[in-house]
């Protein structure tokens, strides 16, 4: 999608951190856009400071792990709108711990949520994209994470499977005309560890964890997202990326000698057996 001007897109988690950073970039770009969140207040904020600077846009309430309410902000974003050509599936949490401090709530909240919304904001809005006969992109986010899995968090399980689903889904939207990336970001600086539990929807209260202790010297990870890259720059990768049909858009080279690593042991285990023959 070389021209953005004119389109209209669908943001979720778009009241602050990245997703209010790529709807920011892609009103700026002259995009229609309907900012998506659970948070009413942090979103009214959002959609004012937009408006402020005369962007088209407008904000819808939802709780993006409930598929009806997903449903209903698709059909408030046309009632507004009419058309839908970007759908960008940002919203996601941290949620529960690795192997030894699993409960089901904090797998059910973060795979609702970080994959499940992905699934269900595809399939609501995947034919609205298709309808119109213009064009479309989707966007969403993954993590590094998705490729680079450093323990067993639900985190990192639900980033894997949204790369392995925008992959797929690539292949199968570019004969229809509808662009896919994966958003596979470093360390960027959001509020995601506090927003994600001050929004934590009351069927999911056992996922509930003590926040993180800072270290007081740059190491922990609310001090480590604190320094990391600025939302808006990732907003305008987005852009770029949805501009120019990217593939994967990644934020930074900071983990790319894992990611090598992990290619590297692949290859390693193939090598293994490359001179056996199989049993049939």
């Amino acid at each position: 999608m070389q021209e953005l001007t004119g389109k209209t897109a669908f943001v979720t988690g778009a009241a602050s951190g990245m997703g209010l950073g790529i709807a920011t970039a892609l009103a700026q770009a002259g995009v229609k856009v309907m900012l998506c969140d659970i948070d009413r207040a942090a979103l009214d904020r959002a959609v004012a400071g937009l408006k402020a600077t005369n962007a088209d846009v407008d904000g819808v309430v939802a709780d993006v792990s409930l598929k009806a309410e997903l449903q209903n902000a698709a059909e408030a974003t046309v009632a507004r709108y009419g058309k839908v050509h970007i759908l960008v599936n940002n919203a996601g949490v941290i949620g529960g711990g690795p192997y030894g401090r699993w409960n089901d709530a904090g797998w059910s909240w973060t795979l609702d949520v970080n994959l499940m919304a992905v699934v269900w904001g595809i399939e609501i809005f995947g034919p609205l994209l298709e309808s119109h006969g213009e064009g479309g992109h989707i966007v969403s986010t993954a993590s590094i994470a998705g490729l680079i899995s450093g323990n067993s968090i639900p985190y990192n399980v639900s980033k894997y499977g949204v790369v392995a689903l925008s992959e797929g889904l690539r292949r199968e939207m570019g004969a229809r005309g509808i662009g896919v990336s994966v958003l596979c970001p470093g360390f960027i600086n959001t509020r995601i560890l506090e927003s994600g539990l001050e929004n934590l929807p009351e069927r999911f209260a056992d996922a509930r964890r003590p926040m993180p202790e800072r270290s007081g010297d740059g190491g922990d990870l609310l001090d480590v997202l604190a320094q990391g890259i600025d939302p808006n720059y990732v907003g305008e990768l987005v852009r770029e990326g949805i501009e120019n049909d990217w593939d994967y858009i990644f934020t930074d080279t900071q983990f790319e000698p894992n990611i090598a690593a992990r290619f590297a042991a692949i290859k390693a285990g193939f090598d293994r057996i490359r001179d056996r023959t199989p049993v049939r």
